[in-house]
């Protein structure tokens, strides 16, 4: 793929310039087509689904999301609706965690998306642990010192690490492949959310080992909202679904059985499944979205992007606008940060004003570029901040 299918490939506006997939991933045309051909065939064909359909379809998208993440096994693959879905399993199941005892604390990274942070003060109450966060520091080099500063607070009262692989706000990537070796050093368990990260920058479960790996489908993953995929290690083998799903039980494929009653669950990750997840309309699309993942390869993506950001980021620095160094931010998720007397929210409208649609996230703007993007959408973008910050 290459940046001439901008309008060809996508359903995109002419004369917007969308920078902001961190928000909401457009869908290709090829998911779009998906969508449709699957609502047209539903109804005159109603007749002739059969049992199987209900799970074949969604295995093949454990499947595809199984050879993204390189996990090596796709029944530890399950499909949730949402991250806090996936979080509020990992709530559920974290008093059967070996060696948990009062005291211990989990931790969270400041700034974090509230999907990652909502789950755990109930928790907390329940189990006698605490709730420690390690916030942004305040240095001109963020990613290195927030790096460092989480290996530190990894220790022996440590029972949970929740963190994300790329931070939503600023684009900080964190070294995760440390942070979970030091973890596992403490016995503690790691939940990464992937939702900003996974597709567009390379995640490779056997080097990382998490615990858990949660992806909403509808931004980087190009896929239907409402849907997300999630990777759940050994440690939940056995444990405690969020819900009672008929299909998760054996033999649920036999509908001529399903009231002979199944206590045996069916293996490893599938009883983490939300209920009703065929989802005969969605599911063809993400199938799509992620083969097209799988098509375009992360490295792609990243060197794109990174293209893309070369003579922006020395025109916005004369601005007084700041940028993480390059090694330690993504290429695909960039937060400037704007002078501290900006006032961020106005600055966004203002560009979109000029047809320039990024993000107001924190202290600065939210930029995150993908193949459909041009040099015509950075300049676009650089002309409207200089003209709002001048």
């Amino acid at each position: 793929m290459s940046v001439k299918d901008k309008y060809t490939h996508f359903n995109l506006t002419e004369g917007i310039h969308f920078i902001n997939c961190a928000t909401r991933g457009p869908f290709s045309r090829a998911v779009e087509k998906a969508g449709i051909e699957a609502i047209q065939h539903f109804s005159p064909s109603i007749h002739q689904i059969r049992p199987d359909d209900f799970f074949e379809r969604a295995w093949v998208v454990r499947e595809l999301f199984d050879q993204l993440i390189n996990s090596q096994d796709k029944e530890r693959i399950a499909i949730v609706p949402s991250v806090s879905y996936a979080m509020a399993v990992m709530a559920r199941n974290l008093h059967r965690k070996p060696g948990l005892r009062a005291g211990q604390h989990i931790l969270l990274l400041g700034d974090e998306f509230p999907s990652d942070v909502y789950a755990w003060s109930r928790v907390c109450e329940e189990l006698a642990l605490k709730i420690v966060t390690v916030p942004m520091p305040n240095t001109e080099t963020i990613g290195q010192e927030w790096n460092a500063r989480i290996l530190e607070a990894i220790n022996t009262d440590t029972a949970l690490v929740v963190m994300p692989h790329v931070h939503w706000q600023y684009g900080i990537k964190f070294d995760i492949e440390k942070i979970t070796a030091r973890a596992r050093q403490f016995e503690a368990l790691v939940a990464i959310d992937g939702t900003q990260s996974v597709s567009a920058l390379s995640f490779d479960i056997q080097k990382v080992k998490p615990d858990m790996l949660v992806c909403a489908a509808y931004k980087w993953m190009m896929g239907p909202y409402g849907m997300g995929l999630t990777y759940y290690g050994e440690f939940f083998d056995g444990g405690i679904p969020l819900e009672e799903s008929w299909m998760a039980r054996e033999e649920s494929n036999l509908f001529y059985k399903l009231t002979d009653y199944q206590k045996i669950y069916r293996p490893k990750a599938y009883r983490y499944n939300v209920g009703e997840h065929s989802h005969f309309i969605q599911m063809p699309m993400l199938e799509v979205a992620l083969r097209e993942k799988l098509e375009w390869g992360c490295d792609l993506i990243q060197a794109h992007c990174q293209s893309l950001w070369q003579e922006p980021i020395q025109k916005l620095a004369k601005l007084g606008v700041q940028f993480e160094p390059e090694s330690e931010r993504a290429h695909h998720l960039v937060g400037i940060r704007l002078p501290e007397t900006t006032d961020v929210m106005k600055t966004q409208q203002a560009l979109a004003m000029r047809n320039v649609i990024v993000a107001a996230r924190g202290q600065g703007i939210r930029v995150s570029p993908h193949l459909y993007n041009t040099p015509d959408d950075m300049n676009a973008l650089v002309e409207a901040l200089t003209e709002v910050l001048s």
